[in-house]
């Protein structure tokens, strides 16, 4: 008789995943409930130029990972509700930073209360401790992943990686 094994631990990486998409799709249906108005991906649109203000479009839509393009919706619906503005930037004429306006102040105080509810219900259970720990955990783990997450060299067209400074 073959004695039955206990199943594998899952993995870090689906652990991951799997956490990392529920807690987006709850974070998603906290906007959808906090009665803003806003798509999710606006609502974090608006709390990315928050959180980094004087931003260039191009530099907020590489800290959201996210589409220039995609990122150029998000601005026009957020532009038209009249909480952020695309100005010149000084040093180069052709570049627009994202600038909130004040009418932003109370979208970010609701989508704030929103993403609150959706982290307290995510670590419900946790005690302060274990909060920072985890957050301290995960952000050196994005580090030790981010470090190697430069630019790409380009390829040449015969698919061979082209020398930097050549």
């Amino acid at each position: 008789m073959i004695s039955p094994q206990a199943p594998p631990l899952p993995q870090l990486g689906f652990i991951l995943v799997d956490t990392a998409r529920l807690y987006r799709t709850r974070i998603d249906r906290a906007f959808e409930h906090a009665g803003l108005g806003l798509t999710s991906g606006e609502a974090r649109a608006l709390a990315h130029i928050n959180l980094h203000r004087g931003l260039r479009q191009s530099a907020l839509a590489e800290k959201m990972s996210v589409e220039p393009m995609t990122l150029v919706g998000f601005l026009d619906r957020l532009e038209a509700l009249g909480l952020v503005t695309r100005e010149t930037d000084p040093s180069d004429r052709r570049a627009k930073i994202v600038v909130l306006t004040p009418a932003a102040s109370p979208y970010l105080d609701g989508i704030e209360i929103a993403a609150g509810r959706a982290r307290e219900e995510a670590t419900s259970g946790f005690s302060e401790d274990e909060r920072r720990l985890l957050r301290d955990l995960l952000e050196r783990m994005r580090a030790n992943l981010a470090r190697d997450c430069g630019p790409k060299e380009p390829a040449s067209r015969d698919g061979a990686l082209q020398e930097a400074n050549a």
